[in-house]
């Protein structure tokens, strides 16, 4: 029997010996791996905290002491140690395990963890809140390298003095977010040091203060900052931690089980906000991750003998949006020296790779930072460039108030690409890009688009370029796209022109983006049972096509929207709004889309189930609102009889 079988909580560890305990770390590697093998997720990053996450749980008293991860892809064994080790073959599964912490799962989890860089705000609060309660608990933010270039962190790291606080926040170092760490921070990290000689004199230094009763409440401040002026001398650097006013202890080795076990021991009673910076390898344990980190973030199901990764792909399957939106981007940057491509760490992701490799000088990751990259590229725009700023829609959420004072407010040419539009499967509520349409309707002087499939994607790209010079929004969903020959000669669409597909008489069907290829589908099923149902693609959501609309209201009774993301705000709210403004007053408007609340996690294909936007829940909705114009029409023959 592994060491790992006979633990369930964090407290079946207190007793092992430290030779157990390092055999605890193999067997959870072994285990992350034989499952992840199988189930796909978040893989290097979470073999990288092994380690850590034993000395934790070992140290600290949890649940009562309070971890907090930032992002959650370091997290699975801190999942399987927790009670959720029997369940863990269903992680990022429909009914299973999310795949990030979540308080509504398990106690254990302190704080929700699906965007990088509120750690450390999220903790400060616990903290200062335990503070407050004279409460002896302890409250830990790990946080990932990638993670430190967000500037919420900096904002919780400039507040981590205003009120009495004990937090502890680790730094997991390891040159990695998913893709390679870029900027200032990242270097500084990899150059820092610590010095014997300091820590020395320091101690020194201190005990002299001490025996001298120099050391007051009032004094606290001055010691830190003479100790922060004493390393600064001796190492000839300064500390960026402890010129917040933070203790800084580190780095040291995150795999060295012992070591850990000792550092935290020895902090955990310190008073004031402390931080550990930690060195550890992303994909620990398994070669093939170590050497290929950005490869192995997510590697979808592998040979856990052999290494090799298993990818199902046909040479027939249609391109994924993402490459088809970096293919078109190197297409218009070889065209056009002005186009520029901007992304927040996701170049992989987002396909931005394609314009790196191509045009090195005019593509820029600018690290986990959507807020800066949204004013960094309306500050392109400003100089006359055309920037291609490619966020995921959820990630876009966290730079709402750039979009509008930054781009919107100054009319200015910012292309903003919304990957992950919509439902995205196994990653979840943190992560679907439900809400775009809505939050981006109602902000003035935004264009805001989505393709009905690859070419109009394309055609959309040039338009944001070449048919107007103003802000300009375009969304489409995760994964593959519906045409295997996605090249196409790129057009120039009208703004605010939206197109009939087809025609009839019993229902409009309105659609927005990708999603109308199942209604398409669904339209076909219902016109198979003697249903006459008109199709019209809106391309735009702002400005929409009033033109259409107007034909719509006059032509039909029964009008349905689908779009792939929440109804309230987004295309069914616009055709509301137009038909009450212009008195279309009986009308019977459905709206299909994402429901008014947090989608779980599970495959594309069972979301769409479950939120009624796939081919079977469309026909189900398209019956139900021929019910109810049949039920109208019957009560307006007998009021008139």
């Amino acid at each position: 029997m592994s060491i790992l079988e006979k633990i369930n909580y964090p407290s079946d560890m207190k007793s092992l010996n430290m030779e157990d305990m390092e055999t605890l770390c193999s067997d959870l590697r072994a285990f992350i791996i034989d499952q992840l093998s199988n189930n796909p997720g978040h893989f290097g990053s979470s073999l990288g905290t092994v380690e850590l996450t034993v000395a934790l749980h070992y140290v600290y008293n949890t649940p009562y002491d309070r971890i907090v991860w930032d992002v959650g892809h370091q997290a699975y064994s801190h999942k399987i140690l927790t009670g959720r080790k029997d369940k863990f073959h269903t992680n990022r599964q429909y009914g299973g395990l999310s795949g990030f912490p979540n308080p509504n799962e398990s106690e254990y989890d302190a704080f929700i963890a699906g965007h990088a860089s509120n750690s450390i705000s999220a903790a400060l609060g616990m903290a200062v809140a335990s503070a407050l309660k004279h409460e002896d608990r302890h409250v830990v933010a790990v946080i990932g390298d990638g993670a430190m270039t967000g500037g919420l962190a900096f904002e919780a790291l400039n507040n981590a003095n205003s009120q009495p606080n004990d937090i502890l926040i680790i730094l997991n170092d390891n040159d990695m977010a998913i893709d390679d760490n870029v900027g200032g921070i990242r270097d500084y990290l990899v150059k820092m040091t610590t010095s014997p000689a300091y820590n020395r004199v320091r101690n020194g230094v201190y005990q002299k203060f001490k025996k001298g009763n120099l050391i007051t409440e009032k004094g606290k401040n001055f010691i830190l900052r003479f100790n922060n002026s004493l390393k600064s001398l001796l190492t000839k650097q300064q500390n960026l931690f402890e010129g917040f006013n933070i203790r800084y202890f580190g780095p040291v080795d995150g795999h060295d089980l012992r070591g850990l076990i000792r550092v935290l021991q020895n902090i955990k009673g310190l008073k004031g906000p402390k931080m550990l910076h930690i060195h550890t390898v992303k994909g620990k344990g398994f070669k093939q991750a170590e050497a290929s980190a950005t490869i192995w973030h997510a590697p979808g199901k592998f040979d856990k003998e052999t290494g090799e990764r298993i990818v199902v792909k046909s040479k027939d399957q249609p391109q994924l949006f993402q490459d088809v939106f970096g293919h078109t981007l190197v297409e218009l940057a070889q065209k056009d020296e002005k186009i520029a491509g901007i992304t927040p760490a996701m170049p992989t992701g987002s396909s931005m790779t394609y314009m790196m490799k191509e045009f090195p000088d005019r593509a820029f990751d600018v690290g986990i930072a959507e807020a800066h990259a949204v004013t960094y590229s309306a500050g392109l725009a400003k100089e006359g460039l055309i920037p291609f700023c490619n966020i995921y829609s959820s990630f876009m959420q966290r730079a709402y108030d750039q979009v509008i004072h930054d781009v919107a407010l100054q009319n200015l040419h910012v292309v903003m690409c919304l990957d992950r539009a919509g439902l995205v499967g196994e990653d979840g509520p943190t992560h679907h890009g439900a809400f775009d349409l809505a939050y981006m309707r109602c902000v003035p002087n935004l264009v805001i688009a989505s393709p009905y499939n690859e070419h109009y994607l394309r055609h959309l790209m040039f338009t944001a370029v070449y048919g107007y010079d103003r802000p300009f929004v375009i969304r489409y969903p995760r994964g593959q796209g519906v045409l295997r020959d996605w090249e196409c000669k790129m057009e120039k669409l009208e703004i605010g022109k939206g197109r009939k597909l087809k025609d009839g008489k019993d229902l409009a069907v309105l659609t927005i983006g990708p999603v109308g290829y199942a209604a398409g589908e669904a339209i076909a099923v219902m016109e198979s049972e003697g249903y006459s149902i008109a199709h019209y693609d809106m391309i735009f959501l702002k400005p929409i096509d009033e033109g259409l609309l107007k034909e719509v209201a006059e032509n039909h009774d029964n009008v349905m929207t689908v779009e792939n993301g929440v109804v309230n705000g987004g295309l069914g709210s616009a055709v509301l709004e137009y038909f009450s403004e212009n008195n279309y007053n009986n009308i019977n408007v459905t709206r299909a889309g994402l429901p008014d609340g947090f989608v779980t996690h599970g495959s594309i294909k069972e979301l769409n189930k479950l939120c009624e936007i796939d081919v079977p829940g469309l026909v189900k909705r398209m019956r139900k609102a021929l019910v109810r114009q049949n039920a109208t029409l019957r009560q307006h023959e007998k009021t008139y009889k």
